[in-house]
């Protein structure tokens, strides 16, 4: 079971509880606008928090819930999984979070959160992150992580940039960090 705390955010396991304010958000066609699903109805909604529990039995990651610390809200999610591309298996970043919580940098805080997970924890080699080439914002939050300038891809019959973290370098950049 999954519990991580930022000095916001309270990250943990996406609960079947969750359906509603995840359904209202997924359905939200701003919010899933850059998503190479599109938007999702409360069939396809329920589809993906099975998927997320799925992963969190079988590999011991997923996409996690985002909530407020001090409140409980639900703003979303954010985390790792599994993702076939271009016939490997990858780990992948993945990350929504609700209109109204937008440009606060909360991406930027649990995005942060999940690598040190990824690489300090679960000791992965690299994340990829996955990316429409106009989602800007999206780009800026892997970017201020860390990622590489990232590479035309075809993903699901999208074109998307790929962009890839190895754990040496979050290491070099926390270190970096804990130093300043």
């Amino acid at each position: 079971m999954i519990d991580i705390r930022t000095s916001r955010l309270r990250l943990r396991e996406l609960v079947p509880e969750d359906i509603d304010p995840l359904a209202d958000m997924l359905a939200d066609p701003e919010v899933m606008r850059f998503s190479v699903g599109g938007v999702r109805d409360r069939a396809g909604t329920q589809q993906f928090l099975d998927w997320c529990r799925d992963c969190y039995r079988d590999v011991g990651v997923g996409p996690w819930a985002l909530e407020l610390a001090d409140t409980g809200d639900f703003v979303g999610f954010c985390g790792v999984g599994p993702e076939t591309v271009a016939d490997r298996e990858e780990i992948n970043l993945g990350y929504r979070l609700a209109r109204r919580y937008w440009g606060r940098g909360l991406a930027t805080e649990s995005v942060r959160a999940v690598l040190s997970e990824a690489f300090e924890q679960r000791r992965y080699d690299s994340v990829i992150a996955i990316v429409e080439p106009d989602h800007v914002a999206s780009i800026r939050v892997i970017e201020k992580a860390g990622f590489g300038p990232g590479r035309e891809a075809d993903f699901s019959g999208h074109r998307v940039r790929l962009f890839r973290l190895y754990r040496e370098r979050w290491c070099d950049l926390t270190d970096t960090d804990r130093a300043i």
